[in-house]
């Protein structure tokens, strides 16, 4: 068995962006797994989602024409074994999500291959493929391996793999295995309700506090920094823990990841390697802290040793 199957996602008519970053994780180990990589796209309207599969890096589209257009376990479980049984994958690529939490583990469990949930980090030791997640509460980091397992299914955490995709021209085929009777009846999609708060994973210019913040009044003043600067307010997991700010803010490998974030000004905050899990997509770190060996300044461009608060007073001074 060689080469990588990515199960395409989509929701309400839109392909959801963890489809390709699951194909951009399939560029960093292709070389090793095999130099194949075939998405399959499942669902009544499947056709309407090729054009934006068809991106460099993807050497198939396998669409299955399926009787539902929105998601169903059983449909798509089935659409998988056809995929296995047709392009023999050692790989196969999912979204960590309330999707794949219906169907993986017994898809997995049935077609006996290895398995791992929650993935954030791809890589080979002894030409073995070797899977990192959390542990413990996401104060470890785990290493799995596989061995005697011909293909592997892993579900990889949405965020962690920046896309970085071109247009391209793949060939398109199109299976029809037998349907099994469909497990749930879609009738509505119900939206989350409406919040005025903002996802961190989407913004170009975060300012985060950490534990430097000291107590709940004080994250008001950096919210006001925020503002003046014209950046997103985030934060570590601590202030979040705490309820000093929404969960949504929290920036680390329990939180959010700064996927589009070119600047990052981390205030406060030592640099847990959780929190920097979650900002290692991000083009400039400015890091401040009153500990000249705190592990935030490993990964800034620019650090200053200081008072996170008359840095705050200094910077709204000069962007007023």
């Amino acid at each position: 068995m060689s080469g990588i199957l990515i199960l395409a996602e989509h929701r309400d008519g839109e392909l959801r962006p963890v489809t390709h970053e699951l194909i951009s994780a399939a560029q960093d180990v292709r070389a090793e797994i095999g130099d194949r990589v075939t998405v399959a796209i499942v669902g009544s309207q499947a056709d309407r989602f090729v054009p934006a599969l068809s991106v460099d890096g993807v050497d198939e589209i396998l669409v299955f024409a399926s009787p539902q257009a929105e998601f169903d376990a059983d449909i798509t479980e089935a659409a998988l074994s056809a995929a296995i049984s047709d392009s023999q994958p050692a790989l196969i690529l999912l979204g960590h999500g309330v999707d794949s939490m219906d169907y993986a583990a017994a898809f997995a469990t049935r077609h006996g291959t290895g398995f791992a949930t929650d993935v954030f980090k791809l890589g080979f030791d002894d030409g073995q493929l070797v899977a990192t997640r959390g542990g413990y509460g996401q104060k470890v980091n785990v290493e799995l391996d596989f061995p005697g397992k011909r293909t592997v299914v892993l579900c990889l955490r949405t965020g962690t793999f920046k896309p970085d995709l071109k247009p391209a021209s793949p060939p398109v085929r199109r299976l029809a295995p037998a349907w099994p009777a469909p497990g749930a009846r879609f009738g509505a999609l119900i939206p989350p309700p409406a919040t005025d708060d903002v996802d961190v994973s989407s913004v170009d210019f975060i300012l985060s506090v950490g534990r430097g913040v000291g107590e709940e009044g004080n994250v008001e003043r950096f919210r006001e920094l925020a503002a003046t600067l014209g950046a997103t307010l985030g934060c570590s997991r601590p202030i979040a823990d705490s309820g000093w700010l929404p969960k949504s803010r929290q920036v680390g490998q329990s939180g959010k990841t700064a996927v589009n974030c070119k600047l990052y000004i981390a205030m406060g905050i030592s640099g847990a390697i959780q929190h920097l899990a979650g900002m290692k997509h991000v083009d400039t770190v400015v890091a401040v802290n009153t500990d000249s060996n705190a592990s935030i300044f490993s990964v800034a461009k620019y650090g200053i040793v200081g008072d996170m608060f008359e840095i705050a007073e200094e910077l709204g001074k000069q962007f007023e």
